[in-house]
């Protein structure tokens, strides 16, 4: 087993990042990801990591210059925030279609305006449809282990797409926790390099990118449709084998709190640790109350949110980003209902928006919360609140 060190967040994902012997970073700086590939640049520098460190001018040339390195076959890595993402967004679709296992961690930020450089979930959120597998770890271990598993994931035969594995900004990115560093013979050993894909060669031409007409285009869509389904089984196998071999067991969902839960929140990143606090002081007051951690957003574990939200009575998502306009105006809680409703579950659930921008979710919000589940649990569906309840916000 590795050693254990005390570690930011950022920190803790660049020791992964070497520990994966990737062969090229290609990253612009934003706040509050910053530290993670300064700190890569360091392991480049001091011949601690052999790779080739691409300097560019933007997001966009970043993950464009990513999208060209994995296509010559090299196992790659970049990371970005907030605006920055949305400056990759055209990239992001290139890459995921042409099935390229780039893996880039987001520091998890709100987005601009007005200009915020604290976290929440929008821009982690906001590229939900782009083909990409998706995680968010709740705390700064699994951060680091997040991205040695996504390489082993990502560059499966079976799978082929990129993957993101997202961490809260400054929550965690800048907070130091004792992390246990797998180390390079441990990860290779774990997630070996391989080039399972088709990859440019001089030797034996091919053609990428190319046009795809009519005549094709439908046909690589579902292609990727079914290489995404496909990615929970390998994600799933992936997280059972580094159990055995790491001792750390993660899962896509999981539940933490009483058994047979009559009220639960469902939320993801580093809220659940705040909320598994709180619910373990409460325990003495016997509530049944437990909390669904997703790990897992893309593809979505509808078969884990079924099975532990079987028999709730009501449900409260927690979300941290918002989709103005659209009938389910936090994102998560969107993907809770219509998971419940297309397998004709009868489940209440209520939103709530909270966090945004940095403002912390305290204990007290989630007592609010819980008070306000309480109140609802035995109302009919229908009576329940259509728009989200905002926690912490000053009206």
């Amino acid at each position: 087993m590795g050693k254990t060190l005390p570690l930011s967040g950022n920190t803790a994902v660049a020791y992964a990042v070497k520990s994966a012997d990737v062969d090229v970073v290609s990253a612009y700086p934003i706040t509050p990801q910053t530290t993670i590939v300064e700190k890569i640049a360091e392991f480049v520098a001091n011949g601690e990591l052999d790779a080739e460190m691409i300097h560019v001018e933007s997001e966009h040339s970043a993950l464009s210059a990513a999208v060209g390195a994995s296509a010559m076959g090299a196992r790659v890595y970049t990371a970005s925030s907030s605006q920055g993402i949305a400056l990759m967004y055209e990239i992001m679709f290139i890459a995921s279609s042409l099935r390229l296992p780039i893996v880039m961690t987001i520091a998890a930020r709100a987005l601009s305006a007005p200009i915020n450089i604290w976290n929440d979930h929008s821009d982690f959120m906001a590229v939900s449809d782009t083909g990409w597998i998706m995680t968010m770890a709740e705390n700064n271990q699994e951060a680091h282990d997040d991205v040695i598993i996504a390489f082993k994931v990502a560059e499966d035969p079976e799978v082929l797409l990129p993957v993101i594995t997202a961490l809260d900004g400054y929550f965690m990115t800048h907070t130091i926790e004792p992390i246990n560093v797998v180390e390079r013979e441990e990860a290779l050993d774990y997630a070996p390099k391989r080039k399972s894909w088709y990859v440019l060669n001089p030797d034996k031409p091919i053609t990428m990118g190319a046009l795809g007409d009519p005549q094709w285009y439908f046909e690589f869509k579902r292609q990727q449709y079914e290489a995404l389904k496909k990615s929970r089984e390998v994600f799933d196998r992936s997280l059972e084998e580094f159990s055995r071999k790491f001792g750390r067991r993660y899962s896509a969902a999981e539940l933490y709190g009483e058994e047979n839960p009559e009220v639960v929140f469902v939320a993801m990143g580093h809220v659940v640790g705040n909320v598994k606090a709180y619910l373990n002081r409460m325990r003495e007051k016997g509530m049944r109350v437990g909390v669904l951690k997703l790990k897992l957003y893309r593809p979505f574990p509808e078969d884990l949110v079924l099975k532990y939200l079987e028999g709730v009575e009501v449900v409260g998502v927690i979300d941290r980003a918002l989709v103005p306009g659209s009938p389910s105006t936090g994102p998560l809680y969107g993907d809770i209902v219509s998971t419940l409703a297309k397998h004709g579950r009868d489940v209440r659930v209520v939103d709530f928006v909270t966090g945004l921008g940095g403002r912390p979710v305290t204990h007290e919000h989630i007592e609010v919360i819980l008070t306000k589940l309480a109140e609802l649990k035995n109302k009919p569906v229908r009576d329940l609140p259509k728009e989200p309840l905002f926690i912490g916000v000053r009206e």
